[in-house]
């Protein structure tokens, strides 16, 4: 519980070590933490204490019900918490990755999240059936496929808001895909947030590396989290379980591996192996797999 000298807050933007975190009455301050190490993440409950009059110190995170991250060779980055779904954007052109809206579906297993892809620009119907196509995995693993020409206004919101309606929403995609437009169409008021939240922050130029939350319009409740458009989705910091639980059409054989500790690449009686030759496995969500493999072993070879 909160001592009387604290508030509880969401945080709703973060840039570095510096989060704007907005208290139960509307005021949103700008916070920095207590210790050294920046943990937070957008979409945190805390609890501040207030300094001045818009500034306070964030003193304890809440307990999460998820945290997302992006991790590379390098260094691992959490960039929101307390998800309940995870909106994919991709799109009819330019051409979208496979390979990253695979990561992105691996990512929302692994944390508890919902995923949902959607693809904008469906009245580009030259490259309609191609982006259909390419998605069929998808939609074979039961994952929600909505399409929408997003520069529609009001159709993005009527289809999308009752989705998004009581629940914190992701929105996640590389970047020419629309995300931005989809973001103003159901927020108006986007704009104007993202650069009063950048000024606060100091964030000047640098604010598309910023991840921001955002209420949805009254009278839908729940909120959509903006994330930076990404290039690259990296999963280093996830372990060989992890990587093959975020594979559920791996659950589908009759039967379970002749070896409980079976990598599903090369080992006798794999049932993913005899899945994949049946058809029953997409080959490329199978190629992904191996991918993410490779890249936890080179990171941590013993």
């Amino acid at each position: 519980m909160a001592q009387p000298d604290t508030v509880q807050g969401l945080v709703v933007a973060a840039h570095g070590r510096h989060y704007m975190v907005e208290l139960a009455d509307g005021t949103v301050r700008q916070c920095f933490p207590r210790r050294k190490r920046s943990e937070a993440a957008v979409g945190d409950q805390v609890i501040v204490t207030p300094a001045g009059a818009d500034e306070g110190t964030i003193e304890k995170i809440l307990e999460r019900r998820n945290l997302l991250y992006r991790s590379d060779e390098m260094r691992t980055k959490q960039f929101a918490a307390n998800v309940d779904q995870l909106l994919i954007v991709v799109a009819t052109e330019p051409a979208f990755s496979d390979d990253l809206t695979g990561r992105a579906l691996v990512a929302a297993r692994t944390s508890g999240i919902a995923p949902i892809i959607v693809l904008n620009k469906a009245d580009i119907t030259t490259k309609l059936a191609d982006a259909r196509e390419r998605l069929r995995w998808a939609i074979d693993l039961e994952v929600p496929v909505i399409e929408l020409v997003a520069v529609d206004e009001n159709a993005t919101r009527d289809t999308l808001l009752p989705v998004l309606d009581g629940k914190c929403n992701l929105l996640l995609g590389q970047s020419a895909m629309g995300k931005s437009t989809i973001l103003n169409a159901l927020v108006p008021n986007a704009q104007a947030a993202t650069q009063e939240h950048s000024r606060a922050l100091g964030a000047g130029k640098h604010t598309t590396t910023t991840t921001r939350l955002y209420h949805l319009p009254e009278p839908y409740q729940g909120s959509i989290i903006d994330s930076p458009g990404f290039q690259s989705f990296g999963l280093h910091h996830l372990d060989d379980d992890d990587i093959r639980y975020g594979f559920p059409e791996f659950s589908m054989a009759p039967q379970p591996c002749r070896f409980s500790d079976c990598s599903h690449r090369h080992e006798p009686g794999c049932s993913v192996q005899e899945l994949l030759e049946a058809g029953k496995i997409a080959p490329q969500r199978y190629a992904l797999y191996t991918r993410l493999l490779q890249e936890h072993e080179a990171k941590n070879p013993w």
